[in-house]
C-alpha cells in the first residue's frame, strides 16, 4: 500500500525521469543528425528512411542510456528535495532512511521492467533497421560480416573451415570440408585454395581442388585445377553480420547462441556478451538508483550543481568500465559473464558504501 510519502516521491521520480528523456533524446537526435547530415545528403538517403532510422535510433540508444538518465534524474530532483530541507523534515518525523528509500526502489523496479521488455523484445527489432541504415549510408565499405577463421559445424557429420572470407567478391580462402560417417570416422575431406560463389550459375567454384576419400584403410585422392560443384550451404549463411545478435529477441538469441556453439563459431563471446548485457541493464537501474539517492539526499554547500557534476562523473566511469570489459570479452577471450559482472559488482559495492555513509 502506497502512502502519501511514497506517492509524492514516486511522482517526482517518474516526472523527472520522463522530463530527462524528453530533454536528452531530442538533443541526441540533433547531435547525431548534425554529424551525419553530410553523408545523408551525399548518399541521397530517402527522407522516409531517415525518419525511420531516427525512430530506431531513439529506441536503440535510448534503451542503453536509460539507467544513466534515471541516475541523473534522481540526483536532480532529490538534490532539490534536500536543498528545500524536505528530506530533513521527512527523516525528522520518524521515517527511517530505509523507509525513505522504498519509493525510489519501486520506481527503479518500474524502470527496470521497462528496460527489460525493451531490451529483450522491442529494441532487437529496431536494431535491424538501425544497423542496416548505418552500414548502407554511414559505413560504406566497412566490414559488416565475420570474415576471419570461420569454422562451422553444418550438421552432425559435416564441418567447414575458411581462413578468410571476402563478402564483396563472395570468395573464401583455404577452404576445407570434412564429412564423417555414422560412426564418426572421417569419410572424405575436400580442400581448395579458395571457394567462390558463382551467383549466375548458382554453384561453387573450387580452385586447386583436392578430395581425399578413405575406404578400407585405403586413401583415394582426386585433384582438379578447377571444379564447379554444389553444396547445401551458402557462404552468406556461414558468415553472419557482426550485429546479428543485437537483432534477436530473448528466445531467438538463446537458440542462436546454442546453434553457434554447436558450430564452433569463433566469435561466440560477442553473442554471449550481448545476452548478458541485456540482463545486466535492469540490475544497473537499481545500483545507480541507490548511488544517486545516497549522494543527493545530503544537503551540501555546492548544492545541486555539485551533485550533478558528481553524477555525470560516475555515469562516465560506469560507461568506461562497461566498454573496457566488453572489449576484453570480444577480443581477448575474457569471460563475457565476468565482463558484465565486474562493473556492476564494483558499482554495487560502491552503492552499499555510499548508502551506509548517507544513513550515518
Amino acid at each position: 500500500m502506497l502512502t502519501i510519502l511514497d506517492k509524492y516521491i514516486l511522482k517526482r521520480y517518474l516526472i523527472t525521469f520522463l522530463g530527462m528523456l524528453m530533454l536528452f533524446v531530442p538533443i541526441g537526435i540533433m547531435a547525431n543528425l548534425a554529424e551525419k547530415i553530410g553523408k545523408i545528403i551525399d548518399n541521397e538517403a530517402p527522407l522516409s528512411e531517415v525518419i525511420v532510422f531516427y525512430g530506431n535510433f531513439t529506441l536503440v540508444i535510448g534503451n542503453l542510456l536509460l539507467p544513466v538518465f534515471l541516475f541523473l534524474s534522481i540526483i536532480f530532483f532529490t538534490s532539490k528535495l534536500a536543498s528545500n530541507t524536505e528530506i530533513v523534515a521527512i527523516l525528522s518525523s520518524g521515517v527511517s532512511y530505509s523507509r525513505f528509500l522504498r519509493p525510489y526502489l519501486i520506481g527503479a523496479t518500474m524502470v527496470a521492467i521497462l528496460i527489460f521488455m525493451m531490451g529483450m523484445f522491442i529494441v532487437p527489432h529496431a536494431s535491424i533497421g538501425f544497423n542496416e541504415f548505418e552500414y548502407k549510408y554511414f559505413k560504406k565499405g566497412r566490414q559488416v560480416q565475420v570474415t576471419d577463421n570461420i569454422f562451422n559445424q553444418l550438421n552432425e557429420n559435416d564441418y567447414l573451415y575458411v581462413s578468410s572470407f571476402d563478402p564483396n567478391r563472395k570468395i573464401g580462402y583455404n577452404f576445407t570440408y570434412e564429412h564423417f560417417d555414422s560412426i564418426k570416422q572421417l569419410d572424405f575431406k575436400i580442400s581448395a585454395s579458395n571457394i567462390r560463389w558463382m551467383e549466375k550459375d548458382s554453384l561453387y567454384r573450387l580452385t586447386n581442388y583436392v578430395k581425399r576419400k578413405l575406404h578400407d584403410d585405403v586413401e583415394y585422392i582426386e585433384t582438379k585445377r578447377r571444379l564447379d560443384t554444389l553444396f547445401t550451404f551458402k557462404l552468406e549463411d556461414l558468415t553472419p553480420v557482426s550485429y546479428v545478435a543485437e537483432t534477436k529477441n530473448l528466445f531467438e538469441l538463446n537458440e542462436f547462441i546454442e546453434d553457434q556453439k554447436q558450430k564452433g563459431a569463433s566469435n561466440i563471446n560477442t553473442y554471449v556478451l550481448v545476452k548478458y548485457k541485456r540482463w545486466a541493464l535492469p540490475i544497473a537501474a537499481f545500483i545507480l538508483t541507490i548511488i544517486a539517492v545516497a549522494v543527493s539526499s545530503v544537503k551540501r554547500r555546492g548544492g545541486m550543481g555539485l551533485n550533478l557534476a558528481f553524477g555525470i562523473g560516475v555515469a562516465f566511469v560506469y560507461i568506461f568500465f562497461d566498454k573496457v570489459f566488453g572489449t576484453l570479452a570480444e577480443q581477448s577471450g575474457f569471460s563475457p559473464l565476468l565482463a558484465v559482472i565486474i562493473p556492476n559488482l564494483i558499482f554495487g559495492v560502491f552503492a552499499v558504501y555510499m548508502l551506509l555513509k548517507a544513513k550515518r
